[in-house]
């Protein structure tokens, strides 16, 4: 077994890609391993100080602020290893790049980030391929199903700006999904409130509910098949399952969506080539934060996606 070590007091400078962080968080980044109890602790204590005064748990760090860190002990450092069997993420699947922002086209069956029985999520599996970055840290999510754009802040500020234009309603997020049935719309908005729940086997849902969350979809027909109908979806507001619960709302669930779909039209999906759900984030456009200028990114179908839709009937005719 490995001793901790325990190191001596320690002053570090605030640089941009803390700045607006809260000293505690930015104190368990630094101090790996240790419980949060005891950060608390040498908070409430006066044995951390910025600019050699006290400070409580919920100031927020300013660029050029001079953090006192005290001695505490710490677990020795573990080097991030990508694992053997995972096949690394970068090769491909980058989308664009800065010095502020990474866009990736994430795989189907990869969490965002690591937890409840997942240990290594593209979060983590990034730091492990970067373990010289600074700063990593996801700007929104994508369930662990669906493909596409996925934002990563290289800075804080980045990160800062991007959530505010996501409260804003500053981005223009699309997806692409496949549903049961012949939708008649070519455009329908649906304006439907949602809410979290838990089931009994405690797996965490969302329905329609007009107590909940204020919910908006903008949806466009793009194709017709003879069974099915491809869809873009346009979210106004990001709610967890948004786009599934009101395609399910509607009559029209996505195919292969295992908590809100045909179930039985799942299985036969699956016998003829689908084996996942059919939700892919294809592109999404804002104005860079940074540069002050619109950026647009687009990911193509994934080829398991692509194939099966290639597959399908030719159009209905009028």
């Amino acid at each position: 077994m490995v001793p901790s070590r325990k190191a001596s007091v320690s002053w570090t400078e605030v640089g941009e890609d803390s700045a607006g962080q809260r000293i505690d968080n930015f104190l368990l980044g630094h101090l790996k391993g240790v419980p949060k109890s005891h950060i608390y602790r040498i908070l409430r204590s006066g044995e951390v100080r910025v600019n050699s005064g006290r400070v409580d748990a919920t100031y927020r760090l300013r660029w050029g602020d001079r953090v006192r860190i005290p001695p505490v002990r710490t677990a020795p450092a573990t080097p991030l290893v990508a694992p053997k069997q995972c096949k690394p993420l970068l090769a491909g699947q980058v989308i664009y790049e800065d010095e502020g922002l990474l866009a990736l086209n994430k795989p189907a069956g990869w969490a965002v980030h690591g937890g409840s029985g997942i240990s290594r999520g593209i979060i983590e599996q990034l730091r492990a391929e970067r373990p010289q970055a600074r700063f990593l840290e996801l700007v929104h999510r994508l369930d662990r199903e669906t493909s596409g754009i996925l934002l990563v802040a290289k800075k804080r500020s980045i990160l800062v700006a991007l959530h505010a234009l996501l409260r804003k309603n500053g981005m223009d997020k699309r997806y692409l999904a496949l549903v049961k049935g012949c939708f008649p719309d070519e455009k329908r908005v649906v304006r439907q409130a949602l809410t979290r729940y838990l089931t009994d086997e405690g797996e965490r849902r969302v329905a329609v509910d007009r107590d909940g969350k204020e919910a908006e979809t903008q949806f466009y027909r793009v194709k017709r098949f003879k069974e099915t109908t491809l869809m873009q979806a346009r979210l106004l507001t990001g709610r967890t399952h948004q786009i599934r619960v009101h395609l399910a709302h509607l009559g029209f669930p996505i195919a292969g969506d295992d908590k809100y779909g045909d179930f039985a039209w799942n299985k036969s999906l699956a016998k003829s080539g689908l084996k996942r759900m059919f939700l892919h984030a294809a592109s999404l456009s804002f104005i860079h934060p940074a540069l002050g200028e619109p950026l647009s990114l687009e990911a193509p179908l994934p080829e398991d996606l692509q194939t099966y839709l290639d597959s399908l009937p030719e159009l209905e005719s009028a």
